[in-house]
Order: structure tokens, then C-alpha cells, then sequence
């Protein structure tokens, strides 16, 4: 066994967006792997055959994704081989080409291509196609032009580059950059007409959830100005291109809706008892209200945090008279299935993440963080688990891997989940330097599955410990809940677990022990130096440091922190400063690190700049490494050898500091 390298995960293999063929014979699913030298990741899909049981690659050039089934043995995927195309795309002429590819033999041949900025493609029968399209109401479509005047727009759209005009909140999106007027909207693509027909108006942002018998089903709202945070259900009938409400847009938030045996279901909350994170319970759309159907006082998908995912997949699927759907309960995401009387049942075991699915009769395939193990594909059937492909078996193989050890304790009289991982080649006679991992969110979860970064640490020698302090999922909506408690309760509950993991691992040096996290494990980190001196050095990761610059520059605050502050800046800025970690920065005395992303627009650029000075200032050892052109995902989805750099440099800071 050798140990696990810093770079390792760049030979992980990230499976995702698993698909399965109408005649429940084969499923197609993506593997990404990172490009270092290119700086970029690389993807190919794959076929799975069920009779067989076998595994082979379908597609070569590793520039494929997406994937859906034209029928049962044709894939349609969005691909940009065109080389003049994909030049008058960087121009800004709005282009999407598909291709398609029969399983059975034979090279990708272009299927079809649209003027637009297509981002999802729904087959719907009798070559029409629901395509979600990135709608621009200030924008110029080039395709409007030809000669000498499109030379004019090109040029006058260039020029444009260097302005941004803002009209409404929010005005940017994380990864999605400046959104002012951009809307995501719906149409029906027709191919043998080769027209293309809106369902959505132009101020609409739309996202589809089902069709059914010539019906599209779909969330929407509609806003000028300002967004909110609930969406209306919709339906729209391709015969008779008429559109009706389901559900009037101004009081739920939603997260699923769907068809099931010719009713239409959602999930929804009104926010009104736990706030913008209240977990959603289930319900029929009928009549234009909601019926409820099942309470489900759990996190909805996949919420046991991991580093080492690249792309999505279906989080529910209905089949066969029952709704399947991913929930995080604990620390773990279970398949689970719930019938029309509202019975629920637990389908997999507590054995680490399920990431996305794909039912038939016969069986239910998955991808998924099992064990130890990095993403494979798995088959359920008749209750067990078997796994299919062995990607990333390698590593489990030939790596030194340290098993985090489940702690089970109780804080304030609240029952709570940690993990201590030992450091590879474990002695207990000697003492060893420690590090503390926070989890995002908060409302997420840490398990037991595979992070890279904390086994990069086991095999340099540290401990590492993670715990779930209240505020985070798969516990209910009480346990989530810490609204106008940021930096408390939390707080308590981490410290609480600090002291217990120092008691019961004496190996651990209490003077060489770090603290990180990104996100809102970010804000903890910021929290934390300015509360106690107890850790040798911090590594704060996309953070929060002020509630009110928060509230006013990032693509959630101005919802996001009036929520969880209860309140706002003119209400009383006060408690959004009490909560602040800016607010105790002459406090601290640890030295930091600022890991921060120039275009992460959740957690913005500005929240890092000012605790740093703040800490400079003041005298305090500090550092801050910006990332151009990466967004709140860098250490998930980041540009490779940017995520290279950034475990380097927190690494590299513990390594300093504990050593």
C-alpha cells in the first residue's frame, strides 16, 4: 500500500447523470476524469447492459454529457465538434448541436442543431423536443442579423462586455455569473418543422419536472425587480399550446413536482414555521391547492458532503405506482419509495451516500459513495446491493485509507454525530498534531464516505475530526433550525466536541491542533479565532464574515441573511453585527488563512478581503490566496490545478503552523 498523494484525485474517475433506456435493457451513464495539463475534466459515456451485466465505453472524443434516450438503443447528447460553430459561440451566437449514437455500433452523427443557448433536452415523442434555453431580455441575438449589420452587433456586443447594467436582485448567480434579465425559459422544439415555440414568457424563470401523455409539468416565477423565493406550478398542453396553473406562484417553495398515476404531486413548504431551510413534506396538487400526502421531516436528496463528485443525476423517479426519491436522514442518503396511500419505505441500507438513480422492474440502479469506496454504479434488486463497476477500485486497493471512527454524543441535552480519522501508521504512543474540519451549509451533513482533503491529512500524519453541529440535515427541521443563533448554539456544539475528542485521543498534541471549513464552515472558522485562541491556526475557506455586506452583495444574501439573522439591516443591524466574526476580529490572535474564489458569488470576494484586513490590521499573522475564474465550487468542481493549489496551500499552512 502506498500512501495517498495530494494530486491523487486527479485520476479519480466521477460518475454521474445515469440514464435509463425506455425498454429497461441498457442504461447510459457519464464518467469525468480531471485534464491537469489542460486545466479542464473530460468525459465519456458508458454503457451498461443489464442482461449481460456488462460495462463498455460508448463515446471517445471525452467531450460527452448529458445523455437521454431517443429510444431503446439511440442516446441523444449535446456535444460542440463543430469547429466554425463553436467560433461564432465565443463571438456570442447562441448554438447547441446534438448528436446521437446507437449502442449497438457505429460514430456519433449530428442529429440536430438549435439558435439557442440550450442547457437541458427532454425527448417528448414524435420528434419534438422541451429544451430549457438561457433567455437574454437585453441581450443581442446575432441571429437577428446578417452582413454588414451582424458585423455591427458583433462588434457593439464586444463592446458591451466591459459594462454591466443592473436592474434587478439578484444580479448575479453563483457559476452562473452577471443574470440581470436573464431568465431561464421553456420551449417546444419541433424537428421536423425545425421551429421552436416558447411555454414560458420572457420574464418567467422556468424549470421543467415532468410530461406526460402530451402534458409538461413545470415550476415557475415570474419576477421584475426583485426574485423570491417560491415558484407557481404549471402545465402546459403541447395539442392545444395552452397553459394552465396548478399552483399560484407567492407562497411555497417547491423542490420536486411530478406526475404519478395521472395526479400531479410536489413537495412544498411555506417557509412560515423553519424558515427558507423547512424541510418539505409531500402533497397532491389538486383543485389548485395543496392536499398533504406524506410529512417527511427529513432532508430531501443528497446531502452527505464529499469532495470527490463531479455532475448530477435524478434525485426521484416515479414507476410503477410509486414515487422514488434520495433523503438524508442521519448521516447518510437512503433510496427510499412512497406509494399513493402514503406508505414510505426505506429501500437501501445506512452504508454512505446514494447519488443518483434510475428504477425499472426489475431493478434499481444507483451511483453512489458505499463504504470507503469513491463513486461506482450499483445494482438493487431483491434488497441487495451489488456493485457493478470498479472505476475508482484502484484506490481502495493500492492507498492508505483511514476509517473514520463514528463518536456518538450529546451536547445541551441534543444527541450528535462526529467522526475521528487516526493518522496513517497510527502510534499511540507518540503525539500528534490535529485538524478540524467544518462542514458548509449549514443545513449539510458530514458522514463516514470518502473526502479527499481529510485522508490527504490522515496519510501527513494528523488526526482529523468532523462533527454534525445543529443547523445541518438529516435531523429535522427543529435540529436545522438556528435562525438568529448563528455562532451559539453551534459554537457550543462544536467546542463540546473539540473537548471530547481531545479526552479520548490523548495522542493528539491540544497546543498543535487546526481548525477549517468552507462556506458556513467558513463563517465558523471566522467565528471561532475570534472566540477562543484554543487552535494553533485556521484555514478559512469561501466565508462570511459580515452579515450586512452579505446581505447587499451576494446572489442569496439579500434572503438568505435576512432569514437566518431574523432580520435585516434597517430593522436592526445590530443582531446582524452581533452575528458577524468582522465584529469580534480584533479579538483574534490565530494565524489565517483566506482561501477565496473572485467570482464565488454566494459567499463574495468582499467577506474574505474584510476579515483578512481586519486581521492585518490588527497585527495577526494572515495570508489570502484568490482564485480567478473560479466560483463558490472550487474545491469540488474547480479548474484541476486550481484545486491543486488551494489543498496545497491549506496543507502547506497546517504543515507551518502544527509541524
Amino acid at each position: 500500500m502506498e500512501s495517498l498523494k495530494l494530486t491523487d484525485f486527479l485520476d479519480y474517475q466521477y460518475l454521474s447523470a445515469l440514464e435509463m433506456a425506455p425498454d429497461e435493457e441498457h442504461s447510459v451513464f457519464v464518467v469525468s476524469h480531471a485534464e491537469e495539463e489542460e486545466n479542464t475534466y473530460r468525459s465519456s459515456l458508458y454503457l451498461y447492459e443489464h442482461k449481460t451485466g456488462t460495462v463498455r465505453r460508448l463515446t471517445a472524443l471525452e467531450q460527452e454529457n448529458n445523455p437521454c434516450w431517443l429510444d431503446g438503443s439511440t442516446v441523444l447528447f449535446p456535444s460542440m465538434r463543430d469547429k466554425n460553430c463553436k467560433a461564432r459561440v465565443e463571438k456570442g451566437e447562441h448554438w447547441s448541436i446534438f448528436y446521437t449514437i446507437d449502442i449497438h455500433g457505429g460514430e456519433a452523427t449530428e442529429y440536430m442543431r438549435v439558435p439557442y443557448a440550450v442547457s437541458k433536452v427532454v425527448p417528448l415523442g414524435d420528434d419534438k423536443f422541451l429544451m430549457t434555453v438561457r433567455h437574454e431580455n437585453n441581450g443581442i441575438n446575432l441571429h437577428q442579423y446578417e452582413g454588414l449589420e451582424k458585423q455591427k452587433q458583433e462588434k457593439l456586443l464586444e463592446q458591451n462586455r466591459d459594462y454591466e447594467v443592473l436592474t434587478e436582485i439578484p444580479y448575479w448567480a453563483n457559476g452562473g455569473g452577471f443574470t440581470d434579465s436573464v431568465r431561464s425559459r421553456l420551449y417546444i422544439y419541433d424537428k421536423k418543422a425545425d421551429s421552436m415555440t416558447p411555454i414560458t414568457g420572457e420574464w418567467d424563470d422556468a424549470e421543467y419536472c415532468d410530461n406526460q401523455n402530451g402534458k409538461v409539468l413545470y415550476v415557475s416565477h415570474y419576477f421584475r425587480g426583485k426574485a423570491a423565493s417560491t415558484v407557481g406550478i404549471f402545465q402546459y398542453d403541447t395539442a392545444s399550446q395552452k397553459t394552465t396553473t396548478l399552483l399560484d406562484d407567492g407562497t411555497y417553495s417547491v423542490n420536486v413536482a411530478g406526475y404519478l398515476d395521472g395526479r400531479v404531486f410536489c413537495t412544498a413548504t411555506d417557509m412560515l414555521h423553519y424558515g427558507i431551510n423547512e424541510n418539505q413534506d409531500f402533497y397532491w396538487v389538486e383543485n389548485g391547492k395543496l392536499t398533504p400526502w406524506a410529512q417527511h421531516d427529513l432532508g430531501y436528496g443528497s446531502g452527505v458532503g464529499s469532495d470527490c463528485r463531479l455532475g448530477g443525476g435524478h434525485s426521484w423517479q416515479v414507476y410503477d405506482h410509486k414515487l422514488y426519491f434520495l433523503s438524508t436522514e442521519g448521516y447518510y442518503t437512503y433510496l427510499k419509495s412512497l406509494d399513493v396511500s402514503g406508505k414510505m419505505e426505506t429501500l437501501t441500507k445506512p452504508n454512505g451516500s446514494v447519488d443518483s438513480i434510475a428504477v425499472s422492474k426489475d431493478e434499481i440502479l444507483f451511483i453512489g459513495l458505499r463504504g470507503m469506496r469513491l463513486q461506482e454504479l450499483y445494482r438493487l434488486k431483491d434488497a441487495q446491493e451489488t456493485q457493478i463497476t470498479t472505476f475508482n477500485e484502484s484506490i481502495v486497493e493500492t492507498k492508505t485509507l483511514s476509517k473514520p471512527e463514528h463518536i456518538s454524543f450529546e451536547n445541551d441535552g441534543v444527541a450528535l454525530d462526529g467522526w475521528v480519522m487516526k493518522p496513517i501508521g497510527f502510534d499511540p504512543a507518540q503525539k500528534y498534531p490535529a485538524i478540524f474540519d467544518i462542514h458548509g451549509g449549514p443545513k449539510s451533513a458530514y458522514g463516514d464516505i470518502f473526502y479527499h482533503e481529510m485522508q490527504l491529512w490522515a496519510n501527513r500524519g494528523y488526526f482529523v475530526f468532523f462533527c454534525n453541529p445543529r443547523g445541518g440535515n438529516g435531523k429535522g427541521n427543529v435540529f436545522a433550525d438556528i435562525r438568529g443563533k448563528y455562532g451559539t448554539i453551534d459554537y457550543e456544539d462544536l467546542m463540546a466536541f473539540t473537548d471530547l475528542v481531545l479526552k479520548q485521543n490523548p495522542q493528539i498534541d491540544p497546543d498543535r491542533v487546526g481548525v477549517t471549513g468552507g462556506s458556513y464552515g467558513g463563517f465558523m472558522t471566522n467565528w471561532i479565532i475570534g472566540h477562543t485562541n484554543r487552535f494553533k491556526c485556521a484555514a478559512s475557506q469561501r466565508s462570511i464574515s459580515n452579515w450586512i455586506s452579505m446581505f447587499c452583495t451576494t446572489d442569496i444574501g439579500y434572503y438568505f441573511a435576512e432569514d437566518q439573522n431574523c432580520s435585516t439591516p434597517w430593522e436592526n443591524d445590530d443582531k446582524l453585527w452581533w452575528h458577524s466574526p468582522l465584529r469580534y476580529a480584533d479579538k483574534v490572535t490565530t494565524p489565517t488563512l483566506f482561501i477565496h474564489s473572485e467570482q464565488d458569488y454566494r459567499c463574495w470576494l468582499t467577506e474574505g478581503l474584510q476579515m483578512f484586513t481586519a486581521l492585518k490590521y490588527h497585527g495577526v499573522e494572515s495570508r489570502l490566496c484568490m482564485f480567478r475564474g473560479e466560483n463558490h465550487e472550487l474545491s469540488r468542481s474547480g479548474k484541476p490545478r486550481h484545486r491543486v493549489r488551494r489543498l496545497e496551500e491549506i496543507t502547506q499552512w497546517f504543515e507551518e503552523h502544527l509541524k
